[in-house]
């Protein structure tokens, strides 16, 4: 479902209109309508991506040994939580994956909770999101996994621990590896999609104790299918990195 209805979306399609038309135009594509090329979902994407760069920025100047802030103990315990989990997962060279396991964790993270916020909207509620962040993880584990292994190695646990099961396990093998994105794409937009209209339904049925209920069980389920999706890619490197491969 795309939409056009945050205040941030009708201002870019207000005056950087002819920005978004001339970028879906390299990648070949075009707007049902030219007055309005910008999409909630891409904007709000735009809009994560700027805070995330900010906050960082902010971090990057405060850092400090001595007297390290509350942003930095912030960010902090989120490395330590990931670095644990993906050593867990994984073990012994972990820690060079752990840019991606913090990225993907922080960016949904934000999204996931953005909706909350009166005028904009969760991005991962529109199916492309999750799918763009499914498509990463999935690049990403085949490609360690046939840089540690070698494309030969890697490709021969398609075929099984016995040779002779080969014409079977490989469509198995396969189809369970195309399951992983679309299984990583379900999860996030249905829960996400289904926390905000559950939090929209109440909105309109009434302004206090409900609908703050059901906002703190949107930031609930957003952290933790922020959680979810960053865990089972640890999962999916370890799998494709072990040494039996």
């Amino acid at each position: 479902m795309v939409t056009h209805e945050t205040w941030l979306a009708g201002l870019f399609n207000t005056y950087l209109a002819g920005l978004g038309n001339w970028l879906l135009a390299l990648f070949g594509q075009a707007a049902e309508n030219v007055k309005e090329p910008w999409a909630d979902h891409v904007v709000m994407q735009i809009l994560v991506a700027l805070a995330i760069i900010l906050v960082l920025a902010l971090l990057k100047a405060g850092l400090s040994v001595e007297k390290p802030g509350g942003l930095q103990h912030f960010f902090e315990l989120i490395h330590g939580f990931l670095d644990e989990q993906s050593h867990d997962q994984i073990g012994h060279g972990s820690r060079k994956h752990i840019v991606l396991f913090e990225t993907l964790f922080i960016f949904l993270l934000i999204s996931n909770i953005l909706g909350i916020v009166p005028g904009f909207m969760s991005p991962t509620q529109v199916v492309y999101v999750p799918v763009g962040c499914a498509l990463v993880a999935f690049l990403y584990y085949n490609i360690v996994g046939i840089q540690k292994n070698g494309l030969g190695k890697y490709l021969k646990h398609f075929v099984g621990p016995i040779p002779a099961m080969a014409p079977l396990m490989i469509p198995i093998e396969i189809i369970s590896h195309l399951a992983r994105p679309l299984s990583l794409t379900i999860r996030l937009f249905a829960n996400m999609y289904a926390g905000e209209q559950v939090t929209l339904v109440f909105l309109s049925l009434t302004y206090l104790v409900i609908p703050a209920a059901f906002m703190g069980l949107h930031v609930f389920v957003g952290v933790l299918q922020a959680y979810i999706f960053v865990l089972l890619t640890m999962m999916y490197i370890a799998g494709a990195t072990a040494e039996e491969h």
